[in-house]
């Protein structure tokens, strides 16, 4: 993937746009148990946003599968909330990765003594469905789904029926204790199931991990029962005590406890071995009795793990070493266009279908109008398509110019609403101009303001949101809580068109009513800021606090001091407030709804609990990034500069000009030992 020349502004594009491709199907996975894409097609379209979130951390956002897992349970099943949140891992994709990955823990930890590496356990990555159980007393009381990470769907019936796992476990457990790990079926119960529904006449399962979620998820028990699905457990949620020093320890006490596990496994300092273990359980992954996408290393001492701590929804201690990407060869039949909330023109390749890996693809990305170029790909050629992600797989190349094969011209002019479409300097991505009067653009703005991210109203969907506008309902975000009152004086009214009814009508009412009341950082996200995702929005609003002070105290040098935001964000941020017409539609919101004023929530409560702090000069008992990460953990908010809203620094050895300005304001100043004696 040449995701490495894009420009920001392109890879912003690409970003959203993969990301609300992702949901769709983590949706369609997670709560219908209706996949329509294959696992590595699911995988590629992680790899591209994870390629991209790599060269623009900046663009890392809640709702991109680095930071969410998983999607909103089913309203068919009760909930559970998780503890300690089920996380996802970062995924590695080349050996460099593996390399990168040892040095940057090793760099975190302040570890720079030459020979010195850190131990490293390594096993494979079961392609199945997560899942939590949780002991009491050593009795099995309950089970869940993965769920959105912090909320799973309650699945404890289901789990007792799962033959090798253990309902009660020794006396000697903690008396508290989640293990988690992967539901899968094997692959011989998948095709004798599959044999089974073939000859019934129902639908395929694509895969053994499709298979194994659908049947996880059954609200009649005896059907799970009756699907032969297995458990390998690997890892721990919430426990009252410790049951091992080392994650080794971990896999062995559940061995010890009546759980499976997968072999064989490998631990060891040097990255080679790494490497030839996962070469090896790659050439011989199809003579495994399930199925695997790869491998996960996993820093061995718990200790270790608890310092490096996580970063977003990932832990920094450990990694997944995805299988390469499958290919295939078909024939280019035409170019589409699609245009984005911003007024992106994204190319989009019509393929011939073709099965890759036991999924038909018909279309593919082709990212920019450079890259038809650099590739010299043309309509009709024969191209290789690569899949190992989600929804659209990625042509790498033409590899054959047929006769009378036509060269693409990319529009000059938006193919929805006819205006211009520009291409800026320095940028890869043609945007149209159309602004509001592009209906492409606009329609996208709302599907992204009511978007889960955003003020996710029930059933209102892309569907609901084309078919109000077409009926000039709603035309701008406003429109929506203005709703049920322009269509009480419509003529032709909403429960008299097709697909409504006066129970429809009123329950979607409901849902817009339910969302009035909104958190400042997830209307931040709904507005559709150009560049701003999930986490910029929640760290606008962790620094302003209120909207009023997004209003009235905006200014380029301050934005500039939030964590990730660079001169480029920050001059969408302050061109977004300036526009008049985006003020206009910003009061007409603010009449409508209440923006709640953030809210800090802490891991700890502590001396440190929201304030300003700032770190400088040389730390020799931790490194830079440790002391910052565990200051936010205890709720500070950890600034680059002193100013007179400082409220402490930690002063390290050679501290320079910030602790002279400190000591200037008459600002506490803190040395390492006194942090270290605080935290």
């Amino acid at each position: 993937m040449e995701l490495f020349d894009f420009s920001l502004t392109d890879a912003k594009i690409k970003h959203d746009k993969l990301a609300k491709e992702i949901r769709h199907h983590d949706s369609l996975y997670y709560a219908k148990d209706a996949p329509i894409i294959s696992d590595a097609e699911y995988d590629k379209k992680r790899r591209e946003i994870e390629e991209i979130e790599a060269k623009y951390p900046e663009l890392i956002t809640d709702d991109s599968p680095t930071q969410n897992v998983g999607a909103k349970v089913s309203e068919g099943f009760s909930k559970i909330t998780h503890t300690v949140p089920m996380l996802s891992l970062a995924n590695a994709f080349t050996a460099d990765d593996i390399v990168d990955f040892q040095v940057k823990i090793m760099k975190f930890l302040g570890m720079v003594v030459p020979g010195e590496e850190i131990e490293i356990f390594a096993e494979q990555k079961i392609d199945g469905s997560s899942c939590s159980i949780r002991y009491e007393n050593s009795v099995l009381v309950s089970a869940a789904t993965r769920g959105d990470g912090q909320i799973g769907e309650d699945i404890t019936t289901n789990i007792k029926t799962i033959n090798n796992i253990p309902h009660n476990l020794p006396a000697n457990a903690p008396e508290i204790i989640d293990i988690r790990g992967e539901v899968f079926m094997p692959t011989s119960s998948f095709e004798d199931l599959n044999k089974t529904r073939l000859e019934e006449g129902a639908q395929l399962f694509a895969n053994p991990r499709n298979a194994a979620a659908g049947s996880l998820r059954q609200l009649d028990a005896a059907v799970t029962a009756a699907r032969n699905l297995k458990f390998f457990g690997y890892a721990l949620g919430e426990t009252s005590a410790p049951i091992a020093d080392t994650q080794l320890g971990i896999r062995e006490t559940l061995q010890s406890w009546g759980f499976d596990v997968p072999n064989p496994i490998v631990v060891t300092k040097k990255v080679t071995e790494l490497l030839e273990y996962y070469s090896k359980i790659m050439i011989n992954r199809t003579d495994l009795e399930y199925d695997i996408d790869g491998i996960v290393y996993k820093v061995n001492d718990l200790k270790l793990q608890d310092r490096l701590g996580y970063v977003s929804r990932a832990p920094r201690w450990a990694i997944a070493h995805k299988f390469p990407a499958e290919q295939a060869i078909t024939t280019l039949k035409a170019i589409t266009i699609q245009v984005g909330r911003t007024g992106a023109l994204t190319p989009v390749a019509e393929l011939e279908p073709i099965t890759v890996g036991g999924v038909v693809v018909s279309r593919a990305t082709l990212h920019n109008e450079d890259e038809i170029e650099r590739k010299d790909i043309r309509i009709g050629d024969k191209v290789r398509i690569e899949r190992a992600g989600d929804v659209i797989p990625k042509i790498t190349e033409s590899i054959e110019h047929i006769k009378n094969s036509k060269t693409y011209e990319f529009p000059k002019y938006c193919p929805v609403c006819g205006s211009d479409a520009i291409r800026e300097e320095d940028e890869a991505i043609r945007r149209c101009q159309g602004g509001l009067v592009c209906e492409a653009q606009a329609v996208e703005r709302l599907k992204h303001f009511v978007s889960k991210q955003g003020f996710d109203i029930e059933g209102m969907g892309e569907k609901v949101i084309k078919q109000l506008w077409d009926s000039n309902l709603i035309k701008s975000p406003s429109d929506i809580f203005t709703l049920a009152e322009s269509d009480k004086n419509s003529l032709t009214s909403l429960k008299n068109k097709e697909g409504w009814g006066e129970l429809s009508v009123k329950n979607l009412y409901k849902a817009i009513d339910d969302k009035r009341d909104v958190s400042l950082e997830r209307f931040i996200f709904a507005l559709g800021i150009r560049q701003i995702g999930h986490a910029t929005a929640r760290r606008l609003a962790s620094h302003y606090l209120s909207f009023e002070a997004i209003q009235n105290n905006l200014n380029y040098d301050e934005l500039l001091e939030i964590e990730d935001i660079g001169p480029a964000v920050a001059k969408d941020i302050i061109y977004f407030f300036s526009e008049e017409h985006n003020k206009q539609e910003l009061e007409r919101l603010k009449k409508q709804l209440n923006i709640r004023d953030y809210e800090r929530v802490q891991s700890v409560t502590s001396l440190f609990t929201g304030k300003i702090v700032v770190l400088t000069g040389t730390l020799t008992e931790m490194t830079r990034a440790e002391a910052k990460s565990k200051l936010e953990l205890m709720g500070a908010k950890v600034s680059g500069s002193v100013s007179s809203k400082t409220d402490y620094v930690i002063a390290g050895l050679d501290a320079g000009s910030k602790l002279k300005k400190a000591q200037e304001l008459n600002i506490t100043v803190l040395s390492e030992n006194d942090f270290i004696g605080i935290i």
